[in-house]
């Protein structure tokens, strides 16, 4: 595993790498994090678990939940010798009440019955819990990119909002992020996953399951490893910082690829 100075862990060894949608929802998100005193943490859907490395190394004592097999074994690659990490394919009895703060990104929109799935990380905060949620943007967004990855739904901001307050969550923060990089990458990342999505369907005699394109989702770096690096040289590295701190001019339009919402239990 390695550590950029801006972007992060990053395991090429086992295929994963942070790419800018992720940097660009990571980058939101920690500055929310670091205003926050350490507690209980879970990660729903950690995906490679870099964050959890993060955070853990920020003083948070934290769990993850993670469904995908692949992913989980390269979360717990990430995290092998960390002991304030512990990963999980299922929900844990002792949850109920646990938690401090939960933290989903890109999770909701995998899942069909989303209220339900709301309701029940809402059984796991403490009664003065935090949950933090990131979701993609605009069912006029909708590209093969979705498909790939097995979403259900994008999210529309005023249905996002009735949602969450009717599970019962006060809404303290409301994000609209990556914009105007995110909006850049999303067409390339749709060409991309369109081609993969045609190669799929002239190789395989089944098309796959969308529990199989949820599994591969937040792991899956089909790109070769030099695109990461090239990312990574200074030069490129310094324009990626100027577009992660261009973001927060936008984050209180509806312009972005995505949501962030902070929200604690009523």
């Amino acid at each position: 595993m390695k550590i950029h100075w801006l972007y992060g862990p990053s395991a090429e060894e086992r295929g994963w790498f942070p790419l800018p949608s992720y940097l660009l929802r990571r980058h939101r998100l920690m500055r929310l994090l670091r205003r926050i005193p350490p507690g209980r943490l879970l990660e729903i859907g950690c995906g490679a678990g870099t964050l959890l490395y993060e955070l853990s190394r920020m003083g948070f004592t934290c769990s993850a939940l993670e469904t995908s097999d692949q992913a989980r074994g390269v979360a717990k690659h990430v995290n092998h010798d960390n002991p304030k990490v512990d990963i999980f394919h299922q929900p844990q009895q002792k949850w109920l009440g646990e938690f401090d703060y939960i933290i989903a990104l890109e999770v909701l929109e995998h899942i069909e019955k989303d209220e339900v799935a709301l309701r029940q990380w809402s059984s796991w905060l403490c009664p003065s819990g935090a949950l933090f949620v990131s979701v993609p943007a605009g069912m006029s967004r909708w590209t093969e990119s979705d498909i790939w990855a097995g979403h259900f739904r994008r999210y529309e901001k005023a249905g996002l909002i009735e949602l969450l307050q009717r599970v019962g969550f006060l809404i303290l923060g409301f994000e609209s992020y990556g914009f105007p990089l995110a909006n850049l990458v999303e067409p390339i990342r749709a060409r991309y996953h369109g081609k993969q999505l045609e190669n799929e369907r002239d190789s395989q005699p089944q098309i796959l399951s969308r529990k199989s394109r949820n599994d591969r989702s937040g792991v899956d770096r089909s790109l070769p490893v030099f695109v990461y690096r090239l990312m990574s040289c200074f030069p490129i590295a310094v324009v990626m910082f100027f577009f992660l701190q261009l973001q927060g001019l936008f984050v209180h339009t509806d312009l972005g690829a995505g949501y962030l919402v902070h929200m604690r239990r009523k």
